[in-house]
């Protein structure tokens, strides 16, 4: 092992030492400047397997207990995380949607073959107005992907102008007809998705003066103000960024930027969800916590184009990707989630809290039944009651980090070689104080064998009461499923002591502590 030294502010630097067990935290309240953008905890529903269809929607008719059409027992834990924006309908899926087939009387509406995810005929039932109208009751913004793939920017046009227009045009008049009298709210408006691949192939080139001519024809109406998104590089792919910033910055539409980055180890040889090395384990960690170097490298572009920081970064795709579970469509993305899964969703959340003054967004993939998923329902047996995973229980103990104040943090721990070029640093941490002046610290403890002893101190900050909750499990493997489905659930923390106003806990083996500390 090595000791490391991480200032949340800058590149990582490594310190050689003799191993130790123990990690120091320094906060340093004084330096807070960044709100913590409430978007950095969106979600994503893709027309894919059983996100949409036995996920989120069961139709009204449905034995099913539903709010609306909605599944009760989904919408009910969706609606505790206050979820802030939800992305829809893709993903890959969104340039082969046609808008105009999921409005309508649903006896009517047309099926289509969905390409992209196991060939699962779609009959579009969720549409338009089930989407927005979910958004309405979740009290979430919804963020909208238009079709630049296999679509024209007249339909494009005709869609934001059906979902926001409040005049008396052909559009707003069959969106009265199909049940709505008012617009809807839409803010987030993509422009196409992962453009260089499933989106059309395309180079970034023609991709720049195709979103300069869509994003024209997206008209803003009455005081609905879209907030236009490009679709931005894949991963590392910083030569889409430079093509981009160039031809569009922030002067024709741009308002956010996209990118797309997925802890995958090896994409022809992804691995399984539960059973995994300790090697597989880091080497998840090492390719996760890679995002940093993506996001600061598309970020020193973006200012070079943009130093007033007008166009926003947002990792609208994120999380892990394994291999699908045995015996399920692999069309359909369908993976277990277990303890590492968790510890990857709250060291990516502490990343992304570095860097918000430039990140504005980002949405996990996906919200129930696909990849890094919050929530499971039963395909065999689907009137069963639902599985909240780890990930869902990290994002309800981060959310009190939600438009905070971010503070900045120095942190001195061990680290573990994973190869000759990579280090994985065994502790994670974020802090942030909200607008009641109440600080929240989150400390992941990131190595799978061995419990921490972490201080932490707030500098200038007199500590009066200290409180807790936890996220752990005996082993890293562990999970969440129809027959134990609470194997993994936060629990009060209690191993925690204040000495002169430096606070001490001991954090076990793979686990998430978030303390929340109020000052006298």
């Amino acid at each position: 092992m090595k000791k490391l030294f991480v200032s949340a502010l800058s590149m990582i630097a490594f310190i050689s030492t003799a191993m130790a067990q123990n990690a120091t935290i320094t906060v340093h309240p004084q330096d807070g400047k960044e709100i913590i953008p409430k978007e950095i905890y969106g979600q994503f529903a893709e027309h894919l397997g059983r996100c949409i269809y036995g996920g989120l929607w069961v139709g009204k008719d449905s034995k099913i207990p539903n709010v609306e059409g909605y599944r009760k027992d989904v919408f009910e834990a969706i609606k505790a995380l206050e979820v802030p924006v939800m992305r829809w309908p893709g993903g890959c899926f969104a340039d082969e949607y046609h808008w105009m087939d999921g409005i309508g009387d649903l006896s009517e509406r047309p099926r289509m073959v969905n390409t992209n995810w196991g060939g699962t005929v779609e009959d579009n039932s969720f549409g338009t107005h089930e989407f927005l109208n979910l958004c309405e009751l979740l009290g979430c913004e919804p963020y909208v992907s238009g079709n630049v793939g296999s679509g024209t920017m007249e339909e494009m046009a005709k869609w934001v102008e059906y979902m926001t227009s409040d005049t008396n045009s052909t559009m707003a008049e069959l969106r009265r007809k199909n049940g709505r009298e008012k617009p809807w709210k839409v803010k987030f408006f993509g422009v196409g998705n992962e453009s260089w691949g499933c989106g059309g192939n395309m180079r970034p080139e023609y991709y720049a003066d195709l979103f300069r001519r869509y994003a024209t024809y997206a008209r803003n109406y009455g005081d609905n103000k879209l907030y236009r998104i490009a679709s931005g590089a894949n991963a590392n792919d910083t030569n889409w960024t430079e093509v981009l910033m160039k031809q569009i910055g922030p002067r024709k539409n741009m308002a956010g930027y996209s990118v797309h980055y997925y802890a995958v180890r090896n994409w022809n040889a992804k691995g399984e969800a539960v059973n995994f090395t300790p090697q597989e384990y880091y080497e998840t960690l090492s390719r996760s916590l890679g995002i940093e170097d993506c996001i600061v490298s598309h970020m020193k572009i973006m200012d070079k184009y943009d130093p007033e920081k007008r166009v926003g970064l947002l990792v609208d795709e994120w999380g892990t990707w394994w291999e699908v579970e045995k015996g399920t469509n692999p069309g359909w993305l369908y993976q277990q989630c277990t303890m590492r899964d968790a510890v990857v969703a709250s060291s990516s959340l502490d990343i992304f809290h570095k860097y918000t003054d430039r990140v504005k967004m980002a949405n996990i993939a996906q919200v129930v039944n696909v990849l890094q998923s919050m929530i499971l329902t039963n395909e065999k047996n689907p009137e069963d009651g639902i599985v909240l995973t780890p990930t869902y229980h990290i994002f309800n103990m981060y959310k009190v980090h939600k438009e905070a104040t971010f503070l900045p943090s120095t942190i001195v721990c061990d680290s573990v070689r994973v190869n000759e070029k990579e280090i994985v640093p065994t502790i994670s941490t974020t802090a942030s104080k909200d607008k009641n002046g109440i600080f929240h610290i989150s400390v992941t403890n990131m190595n799978m064998e061995k419990a921490q002893e972490v201080t932490v101190a707030l500098e200038g900050v007199k500590v009066k009461t200290v409180s807790g909750t936890i996220l752990t499990s005996e082993k890293v493997a562990d999970y969440n499923d129809f027959s134990h489905p609470a194997t993994i659930a936060p629990q009060p923390f209690k191993d925690c002591k204040v000495k002169k106003d430096v606070i001490t806990l001991k954090v076990p083996k793979h686990s998430v502590v978030t303390l929340e500390v109020k000052a006298s």
